[in-house]
């Protein structure tokens, strides 16, 4: 009887160890079984309500004071600069040199065509002496009519010889003139491009002036803004060299077509009785008051840009308080507003907007709502608007470690 014991109390640990290990491999496989309806259960997020800018920020836009007529005078004719009588900022009067060409060359065809019409005078002249002597002979019947016709046609053409040199010489003395550049009116000098010495062409830019009884602001509009722009003439217009004084102004025009590179339009603001410390080229702010729209703005960390598509447009978790649920919404940017907000287009009013956590979401994902008292909220379903819908926390239940009981038999 002893002999067998031993055996059997063998056999019976080895059932005992085989039973334990079972159990154990089964809790461990429910406990992995468990994980992922953790991992399915809602990311707590913070997120915002949309609620359109009812005061709507008035559309502002940097420019610069420039005078609303701009003349960049050249010399109508070639040849070397003698001389310039004006620098960068002088004010000149209409009529006054502003610079001067060599005129020798001018001066010397001049007098070379004057010499010719001289000589055609004469032989004109002595062409329609002619013509009378022929004219008398004609009458007595001593020369044929053919001859008398000779003598016409010559004095016709030595008279359209004259007429001609004397439009030349009229030009020639035309262009000594124009050796001498003038302002064409009341301005002040706003550029040089040539210095005494230069050989310029006919046409090239020479001197720029500017007229400084009228003064407005050159800004430029994005195309998305330019509804609001044409439909509101007054603004109101702020230099930064003397900021607490605002000046009325208004649109006097609006370009018809986009810049090509800048792909904004170029807009002209009049200045309405501009004092006289407005400077040319100070940098100004033009802002139209009540043209802007209400605006939709958001915190920027709201924005996202998706990894696997880099050149899509920023995008915005929007919840669906219905189902709790993240959906991703391309939004169009616009301006920023103060430091932290920033207007967008794409989003509705009203819808809410995660703006925490949102590098973690994915399309489709639960959330659960941070609220104001750091709470980890969420509405539950079926209980009418999320305003009246019940919040309730939710917590994490603990882990349930698993253990094993070995039983040995004495």
């Amino acid at each position: 009887m002893n002999t067998f014991s031993e055996p059997k109390r063998t056999a019976g640990l080895a059932a005992v160890f085989a039973l334990s290990f079972f159990l154990g491999i089964g809790s461990m496989l429910a406990g992995c079984a468990k994980k992922p309806e953790a991992s399915a259960k809602p990311r707590p997020v913070k997120a915002v309500r949309i609620a359109a800018d009812g005061d709507a920020t008035p559309l502002t836009f940097s420019g610069e004071v420039r005078a609303r007529y701009e003349t960049t005078l050249a010399f109508r004719i070639p040849g070397k600069v003698l001389s310039r009588h004006v620098d960068v900022g002088n004010s000149v009067k209409k009529g006054q040199v502003l610079a001067r060409l060599d005129p020798s060359d001018y001066r010397l065809a001049a007098q070379a065509l004057a010499a010719q019409l001289s000589a055609a005078r004469k032989d004109r002249d002595f062409a329609k002496d002619d013509l009378d002597r022929y004219r008398d002979l004609l009458e007595q019947k001593l020369i044929s009519r053919a001859e008398y016709d000779r003598r016409e046609t010559s004095f016709h053409t030595a008279n359209d010889r004259v007429a001609a040199l004397e439009a030349q010489l009229k030009q020639a003395e035309d262009q000594v003139e124009y050796a001498a550049l003038l302002a064409d009116r009341d301005a002040v000098v706003t550029a040089l491009y040539i210095e005494a010495g230069h050989v310029v062409t006919a046409g090239q830019p020479i001197v720029a002036l500017a007229q400084l009884n009228e003064k407005e602001i050159a800004i430029s509009v994005p195309e998305h803004q330019l509804a609001g722009i044409r439909g509101e003439k007054d603004a109101t217009a702020t230099l930064w060299a003397e900021p607490d004084k605002p000046l009325p102004a208004s649109v006097r025009e609006v370009a018809p077509s986009a810049d090509p590179a800048s792909r904004t339009y170029a807009v002209r603001v009049r200045l309405k009785d501009a004092p006289a410390w407005v400077q040319l080229g100070m940098t100004a702010s033009v802002s139209f008051r009540g043209t802007a729209a209400p605006r939709t703005t958001i915190p920027l960390p709201a924005l996202f840009q998706p990894q696997d598509r880099p050149a899509d447009k920023p995008r915005v978790w929007v919840v669906n308080e219905q189902t709790h649920t993240v959906t991703s919404v391309p939004v169009r940017v616009g301006e920023m507003v103060g430091e932290e907000r920033i207007v967008v287009e794409g989003l509705e009013r009203g819808q809410r907007v995660v703006v925490a956590g949102a590098s973690r979401l994915r399309e489709g994902q639960s959330v659960r709502i941070l609220d104001e008292g750091g709470s980890l909220t969420y509405a539950r379903r079926g209980k009418g608007t999320p305003a009246q819908a019940e919040a309730v926390e939710v917590p994490t239940p603990p882990l349930q470690p698993t253990t094993t009981r070995v039983a040995q038999e004495r």
